[in-house]
């Protein structure tokens, strides 16, 4: 159990017709690059999108944190996040995961915690944030088909998921639910000072506690403007397969397989970024 006392979410799967993606303005703003500039042994990294990514077949799953977890063992953990977020309930699982380690979680946001990577965020006894970090919050979202019944199912179906949010941030930050709810509402984003102030985070990073790849920086670029589109395509409503082998023609990719990164990833976002108003 985590030295702070947090409150547990409860959260089943939606139907697989239902899709969780990243964030595309959190995409946009990520800076894939940033990492710890130096990690010890009882350290966990959280530097990509959470839960399994179809685009490089990376991710962060709660699979993963749980085996490093166990790693560990009995001592204190150190969590390094830098993520756009992705899968909410991949960001349950890790943030439950690490609720119920029995000894102090100190969460420390290098960059971005974004939607799901701030859920995760917020399971740490102590949370440190560059002040040139970003904490992003707002409202699970999902694809959802069919009739008016079928919608109004939806919405209700996500009501307890967004209250589950809520009630953690507000106890976080230590302000009444509607305030974090309406945080939510608003997808709001805090800076480093603005976390620090509203109470979603304890601390600062020292400055010379991360480092950034432009390599890598550049090389995420191709694959960070696929993802973006495939999450705005997600918000029309087209199915994740059809998405995906959309996706891959446009780049030459086959259907059944993950597409490669192209330099030309930039300019499909570019021809498609102003169809979806989101």
């Amino acid at each position: 159990m985590s030295l702070r006392k947090l409150p547990e979410i409860q959260a089943g799967r939606l139907p697989s017709v239902c899709a969780f993606e990243p964030d595309a303005d959190a995409l946009e703003r990520w800076n894939a690059g940033l990492a710890p500039k130096a990690a010890a042994d009882n350290t966990i990294t959280i530097l990509d999108v959470i839960g399994e990514d179809f685009w490089t077949g990376g991710g962060v799953t709660s699979k993963r944190i749980a085996a490093a977890l166990r790693a560990i063992g009995s001592q204190d953990v150190i969590v390094e996040v830098n993520s756009p977020g992705g899968d909410f309930f991949e960001g349950v699982a890790i943030y439950n995961a690490l609720r119920a380690h029995p000894h102090k979680v100190t969460v420390r946001i290098l960059g971005l915690a974004a939607s799901a990577a701030s859920v995760i965020a917020m399971a740490g006894d102590e949370i440190e944030i560059g002040k040139a970090g970003f904490l992003m919050v707002h409202n699970a979202w999902v694809v959802a088909m069919g009739n008016r019944h079928d919608l109004k199912d939806a919405a209700e179906t996500m009501e307890p998921f967004d209250d589950a949010m809520a009630t953690l941030y507000a106890d976080r930050a230590g302000v009444e639910k509607p305030r974090a709810a309406e945080w939510m509402d608003n997808e709001t984003w805090f800076n480093g000072d603005q976390a620090v102030e509203a109470g979603l985070a304890t601390g600062f990073l020292p400055a010379d506690a991360v480092s950034e790849d432009k390599t890598k920086a550049e090389a995420a670029k191709g694959v960070n403007a696929t993802r973006r589109i495939d999450a705005r395509l997600a918000k029309t409503g087209m199915p994740r397969s059809e998405r995906r082998a959309l996706l891959a023609d446009a780049k030459g990719g086959m259907q059944d397989a993950a597409p490669t990164v192209t330099h030309d990833a930039d300019e499909i976002a570019a021809l498609v970024s102003g169809l979806f108003k989101v």
